[in-house]
């Protein structure tokens, strides 16, 4: 006999032991029972989820009832048999489910079948999801999408990158639409020449959050991608799109992508000082032996950005031949040697200042620029550093640095994904008067702004991955209390639609890289007093 017989004239503690019972045991034999009490509730919603509970737990050992009843069921026996066979992945369900999608065009119900025949996988139901992507029920056209990505489906990138262009047509691109973000996502899964290849050619889309999500497909592919970005990093390519493929470059840190980089500085792909920047903040970022001899070809760029962004990749390599070099360089005097004492302090380069320390006259001038500065975590890095290296010098200089103090005044907000940039903000900050925080993304950023910090200006960078720069503006401006806070847009964008899609956000004003010091005090003085 059942042990759900007489089960409605239970007691409430006697229904849930026995149905938990039931869902443990899996016995078939209470199938009729469950059947029963599914279809005409008890009316106690715990023990009504219980009952649920147990006849998944019963249909999962199951496979051929599972599938009679999906076939002979309606409505919400027939919708929990469609979900058992694809969390138990019920192969011999897949036929029924196929047909089922043919002849109920309910996007509620196709959504569901959608969902099993996803979890089952696959390639029968190929034509389903490839017959979806259109819908007009956008959470159908998502669940197509993935799944043509999941199966590897080649024939569907024609139509997926029909979604990139369209929302990159005028009227389209100021939102980024999920589907658009699924088709990049798939065509990177797919990962064909043709897929990549758009890929890459939608770096610069008009979307920001497109580009982000552009960028995030290629840094996962990792060193599948070199191939394609390789073709960006070439003479007479668009400046825009050489900066963001040496930044993923950069993220993905493959030593391919390093041979390419070091090629578009020693052949000169370009004379533009972001695109410069960009590349050599890259090869840093990449962190090889291999690399050392385009960062210290760096050291004679004019720009001090870009000895910043030198730095503070050598600082990860430093060996007897980078300091013999630094030596030299420093030694001979003159604008080059203050631009290079200046960017190791502004780097916090504490490793090439550990070579250069012992060095009589250079170690001298090192010291005295950190003693200048007046970051109070500049102070802090070489303290740390000469507490390391000891000894009676040491000590003595440690004494020369200012104690930590309480910071007061005006407060700043810089964000950047870039170390050398978020350093060299620091340094123009501080000697403005302001106390610098600096966060390494939008999303990093917006946790300030979550704990009630107060800024008098913020400085953030257009392209960015987790969360761009207009996704921040937009996030902070819809948030009480910083709706007026001044906010100063850093980017490299040439293209003016870009500038008004970040003004609509509740972008303030513009700098654009490269900028000097006085430049960017100047902007932040327009607006703070």
């Amino acid at each position: 006999m059942s042990i759900l017989t007489d089960f409605r004239e239970k007691s409430f503690l006697d229904k849930i032991s026995i149905l938990n019972e039931v869902a443990t045991a899996k016995d078939p034999l209470e199938l009729e029972e469950l059947l029963e009490l599914f279809l005409n509730p008890v009316g106690d919603t715990s023990v009504d989820y219980m009952v649920v509970t147990a006849l998944n737990g019963v249909l999962s050992v199951d496979e051929q009832k599972t599938v009679d009843l999906l076939e002979q069921g309606e409505g919400k026996l027939r919708t929990l048999c469609i979900r058992v066979c694809g969390e138990f992945q019920f192969k011999s369900a897949v036929p029924v489910l196929l047909r089922m999608a043919e002849e109920n065009s309910d996007p509620d119900f196709l959504f569901e079948v959608l969902t099993s025949l996803s979890k089952i996988g696959g390639a029968e139901a190929l034509d389903l999801f490839r017959s979806n992507i259109n819908n007009e029920d956008d959470l159908i056209v998502v669940m197509s999408i993935e799944m043509l990505g999941e199966l590897k489906d080649k024939e569907s990138v024609p139509a997926l990158k029909g979604f990139v262009e369209r929302n990159n047509e005028d009227g389209n691109y100021e939102v980024c639409d999920l589907t658009t973000w699924k088709a990049v996502e798939c065509l990177a899964a797919i990962g064909t020449d043709e897929a990549l290849d758009f890929i890459v050619a939608n770096l610069h889309h008009r979307n920001p959050t497109v580009r982000r999500v552009v960028t995030d497909c290629l840094t996962v592919l990792g060193g599948a991608a070199v191939p394609y970005l390789t073709k960006v990093i070439s003479p007479g390519s668009d400046k825009d799109d050489m900066i963001l493929a040496a930044n993923v470059l950069g993220f993905v840190g493959d030593k391919a992508g390093l041979d390419v980089l070091m090629d578009a500085i020693e052949k000169e792909y370009s004379t533009d000082s972001s695109v410069k920047y960009a590349i050599y903040e890259a090869i840093g970022r990449i962190g090889t032996m291999k690399g050392v001899i385009s960062l210290i070809d760096g050291l004679d760029d004019d720009d001090d950005l870009i000895a910043v962004a030198v730095m503070t990749g050598l600082d990860g390599l430093v060996n007897p031949g980078v300091n013999k070099k630094l030596v030299e360089i420093i030694g001979a005097g003159g604008s080059k040697a203050g631009k290079i004492l200046r960017a190791i302090v502004t780097a916090k380069a504490v490793n090439v200042f550990q070579g250069l320390y012992g060095e009589g006259k250079i170690g001298r001038f090192l010291m005295n620029a950190i003693v200048a500065s007046k970051d109070a975590e500049v102070h802090e890095a070489f303290r740390a550093k000469l507490v390391e290296i000891g000894g009676e010098g040491a000590e003595a200089d440690i004494s020369r640095l200012p104690e930590a103090v309480e910071a007061v005044g005006k407060r700043a907000l810089a964000v950047d994904d870039s170390k050398s940039m978020l350093a060299l903000y620091r340094s123009i900050l501080t000697s403005a008067g302001y106390n610098p925080t600096v966060a390494e993304n939008g999303q990093d950023a917006y946790s300030y702004i979550e704990m009630n910090e107060v800024f008098d200006v913020i400085i953030t960078d257009m392209n960015m991955p987790v969360m761009d720069g207009m996704e921040f503006v937009s996030k902070l401006r819809q948030t009480d209390d910083y709706a007026d806070i001044p906010v100063i847009m850093v980017t490299t964008e040439s293209e003016y639609s870009q500038q008004e899609l970040a003004r609509k956000t509740g972008v303030n004003d513009f700098i654009t890289k490269p900028f000097t010091a006085d430049q960017l005090k100047a902007k932040i003085a327009e607006y703070v007093s």
